[in-house]
Formats: structure tokens, sequence, C-alpha cells
């Protein structure tokens, strides 16, 4: 072996050292920045899966137990078994919602932030940091508001749980991002309340929670097809009792494409450092 070809083999082997340890920071720096996000909300676990597991079994007892047998039958389901799935959406989307706005814009205005931005670390491990945060705080309440759920409809049976664990997923990512866009955005601590309260609480009720579209007149009908939220509720509906009144694969092919479009906008923003750098 000449020089030439001993010099080549040797700045070979550094190239592959320095990708094997690149490849384990990052996953020593993405298991750091998602753990500390778990342990913020479980140290307060009684002010962030207390709560949702109180308000759905006041649901539970009003529209189920008082109002739903007053109601009778929703396509074909008792009116509590029909609420089921969308009372644990609505918890997972709060949920995964509120732990990534508030965590993330925490950090904006103590300014350690700028910390992470400046450090080698890439902007997706930090976005898919909060981002598994979220989705861990949501999936967590979605189980627990389904644990309220059998003390009130102890024989419900999940219709598909592949697709019901999928879109799961995929709605508390979502929804995840969005949080985290909303405290890009925000400017004080009043901001990151405006969204969930004035848009995504009026959508998640209008979104086929309580009801079926199917008892709507044609106009109100042709207006509630227009909430994203209609289509997240009912694929959830699907995967845990068999029906919908949308189309699946539309449904889940609009969720991605929304993941995808809010995906590449939080990376942007971080790199631009847009409502971050100041």
């Amino acid at each position: 072996m000449n020089q030439i070809d001993l010099k080549n083999y040797l700045l070979k082997q550094l190239k592959i050292k320095m990708n094997k340890d690149l490849k384990l920071n990052i996953g020593i720096t993405l298991w750091t920045l998602t753990s500390k996000e778990i342990r913020r909300f479980m140290r307060i676990w009684v002010q962030t899966l207390v709560p949702p597991a109180v308000t759905m079994t006041l649901y539970f007892v009003i529209f189920g137990s008082l109002i739903g047998p007053r109601i009778g039958e929703m396509d074909g389901f008792d009116y509590v078994q029909f609420m089921i799935p969308g009372l644990i959406m609505m918890s997972v989307i709060t949920g995964s919602y509120a732990n990534v706005v508030s965590s993330f814009y925490s950090v904006k205005f103590q300014k350690s932030i700028e910390e992470l931005l400046i450090s080698p670390m890439p902007n997706w491990v930090i976005l898919l940091g909060f981002i598994l945060g979220g989705v861990t705080r949501g999936v967590l309440v979605g189980i627990i508001v389904f644990c309220v759920s059998l003390f009130f409809y102890p024989e419900f049976q999940i219709a598909n749980i592949g697709l019901t664990i999928i879109v799961l997923l995929l709605t508390s990512v979502l929804f995840a991002l969005m949080g985290f866009i909303n405290a890009v955005f925000a400017d004080s601590f009043d901001d990151i309340s405006v969204i969930p309260t004035f848009v995504l609480t009026p959508l998640i009720y209008l979104g086929g929670v309580f009801y079926s579209i199917n008892i709507l007149p044609d106009f109100w009908r042709s207006i509630s097809m227009a909430n994203p939220m209609l289509y997240v509720v009912n694929t959830f509906r699907e995967g845990m009792l068999g029906i919908s009144d949308v189309s699946i694969s539309f449904s889940l092919s609009m969720i991605v494409l929304f993941i995808f479009l809010f995906s590449s906008l939080s990376l942007f923003l971080l790199h631009k450092g847009i409502g971050i750098r100041e």
C-alpha cells in the first residue's frame, strides 16, 4: 500500500467514525429532549393527565347516561358507544396540542431555545423531540379516557385496532405540529390559548363528536364537510366502531399531507429563526 492509498484509507476510516459518532450524538440528543418533555408533564400529572379524565367522565355521565337514553341509537349504536371515539380523539387533540405549545413557548420565553439552535444539533432533532413529547401525552390521555369509557360501556370492542392506532398516532403528530407553529408565532402566554379557545374547540364540537352528519339537513351537512375535524373524528370512529360518514382513504391522505406541510413549515421557521430570534 503506497502513501496515497494509506492516506485515502485513513480518511475513509475517519469519516466512518465521525458518522457513527454523529448518529450516536443525535440519538442521545433526541432521547434527552424527548425524556425531558415527558418528565415535564409527568411531574404535574395531576394537572396534565387527570383533568381530561374528569372532563370526559362528566361528558359520559351527562350525555351518555342522562341524555343518551332519550336520544336512542346513532347509526345503529348506543349513543354512549357512538360518543366514545369522538371523546377520545378530542382529548388526544387537546393534549398533544397543549403540551407542545406550552412547552416550546416556555423554552422560547426563557431564551433557552437559542442555545439549542446554535448547537450542532440538526433542527429536525429539536422539532422531533418536542413532537414526541406531545404525542406521548396525547396517547396517554387517550388511553386514560378509553379506560374511563369502559366503566360506562364495558362491552365496548375495537373494530379495527390497526387503523385505530394509526389514526391516533397521526392525529397526535398533526396537532403537536400545530401547537409548535402556534408557539413560534406567539408573543405572550395569552396568545397560546387563542387558537385552542376560538378555533380548535368550535371545530371539535362541530366535527361530529356528538352526532352523525347524516342527521343534518343538506345545507348544514355541506357546511360540516368543510370542517377538517370531521375527517379526523370519523376516521378514528371507523377504526373503533367500523362506521364513518366520510372516505377513509381521503381522510388519511389529507392527514399525512398536512403533517408533511406543517413539518416543512416548522423546519423552515426553525431554520430562519422566525418568531424565535429577536
